[in-house]
């Protein structure tokens, strides 16, 4: 079937783009910047490709190897053409002259990159890696709500191994929910750039908690870099989840949580930064700087987050510096649950395994039937929106995102709940 697929895509592609784009031609996505970094090469040229590709219905397996065969030949040609003229003062950082690429042209030869390897499989397909045989059924929603702005990103990767070319046998799934303040730049940033570098990173096997955390840092220095060129003010909180194999690592700034929900019950992954915890309270007022309560706690009377990527204004007293925790996964885990402050300032993690059920129960006496494993699979598509939809009408006001990875089927939880009341049924005391 994915073959199936794949043939199937590329056929339809091909007519759509038979031949390079030309100079003159309109780009059918638009670039993220005007100019680049070299090192903002690699995540721009990704997320328009997967962008692109998706918005065309092709299967997420193939865009992400579409994507990186692109790639690795756009870093395999002479860049040097697309060179910005040097800015003398504006370009310099910490003594040494960053080089900036001028993206538009620089995306043309990305997509016509891109074009040539469709039309080669489409001539000829090479032999598709078989899919991750780990349940990974997603599910996700986001909302502005009544917040002026949508400043809430996401990033859902099921194929991180595919995108990066990396064929070591470990399974790897990302994703991750980046919470923007005072703009929606540092979070976009964050969703198109932190992947990339954890992917780059040489411990992400052997030690991923140390690979995120350097991850996170580098993303951060990369966002100064250009919040220093084009004068932005922005920052975000996040969590990132990497599954790699048997375990699963979980890197968080700020107030965003992730919840693993294992045989029904909550299992706790993280502690978020808030400034009034005790911890980050002693190391801001260590570094000279104040928790003060205006409405909710702030650093220095400005933020309301402890750390996050960005808010240099406030550096070091709004750290940079990710935690991290591991947990090795059994197989009897239920999903995890990542969200942004819009969903757990109204739902505590403790309630997430009763909603996820609720949701699951309320949808599937919604559709007719419900039984077949399609049906099952489109109800928990579903179940994001719903927890959305609570946190809403318990009083949520901020931006809300939620994404549920379902790492067993939905039928199971169902099951697995059935039983269990029919347990608690036997052993209730006689009346």
């Amino acid at each position: 079937m994915e073959e199936e697929e794949a043939r199937s895509f590329l056929a339809r592609f091909v007519v759509e783009f038979p031949a390079a784009l030309g100079e003159d031609s309109l780009l059918p996505v638009s670039p993220l910047s005007r100019k680049a970094s070299m090192e903002e090469l690699h995540g721009e040229s990704l997320e328009l490709g997967l962008r692109l590709l998706a918005d065309r219905g092709a299967p997420a397996g193939l865009s992400a190897l579409l994507c990186q065969a692109a790639l690795s030949q756009l870093l395999q040609s002479d860049l040097s053409p697309f060179h910005c003229p040097q800015e003398a003062e504006a370009n310099q950082e910490e003594g040494h002259q960053v080089v900036l690429i001028e993206s538009e042209s620089v995306l043309r030869l990305f997509l016509n990159k891109l074009i040539d390897v469709a039309l080669t499989w489409h001539q000829n397909l090479p032999k598709l890696p078989s899919a991750p045989s780990r349940f990974l059924r997603c599910s996700v929603h986001a909302i502005k709500n009544t917040r002026r702005k949508m400043e809430d990103k996401h990033v859902i990767l099921a194929e991180f191994n595919q995108l990066f070319g990396i064929q070591d046998g470990v399974e790897r799934a990302y994703y991750a929910v980046f919470d923007g303040h005072g703009g929606v730049d540092a979070a976009t940033y964050a969703s198109i750039h932190l992947h990339v570098r954890l992917s780059k990173e040489k411990t992400l096997q052997s030690d991923a908690a140390t690979a995120f955390k350097t991850a996170f840092k580098h993303t951060d220095d990369m966002f100064k870099s250009k919040a220093k060129r084009e004068r932005l003010r922005s920052g975000t909180t996040g969590v990132a989840v990497l599954i790699q194999g048997q375990e699963l690592t979980v890197a968080w700034l700020g107030d965003s949580q992730a919840v693993l929900v294992r045989r029904g019950q909550d299992v706790t992954l993280m502690d978020p930064h808030k400034p009034e915890r005790e911890d980050e309270r002693q190391r801001i007022e260590d570094l000279g700087g104040c928790i003060t309560f205006m409405g909710c706690w702030r650093v220095n009377g400005t933020y309301a987050v402890s750390r996050a990527i960005g808010d240099f204004d406030q550096k070091p007293y709004v750290s940079g510096d990710a935690d991290c925790s591991v947990t090795q996964l059994f197989g009897d885990e239920d999903y995890v649950l990542l969200a942004c402050d819009g969903f757990f300032d109204a739902v505590r993690p403790s309630e997430v395994p009763r909603l996820v059920l609720d949701a699951l129960r309320q949808l599937g006496d919604l559709d007719s039937g419900g039984d077949t494993p399609q049906e099952q699979e489109d109800v928990g598509l579903r179940v994001a929106q719903q927890l959305v939809g609570h946190a809403k009408a318990a009083g949520s006001s901020d931006n809300i995102t939620v994404i549920v990875v379902f790492l067993r089927p939905t039928e199971q939880l169902l099951v697995q709940d059935a039983t269990k009341g029919t347990a608690a049924s036997h052993h209730a005391p006689q009346q």
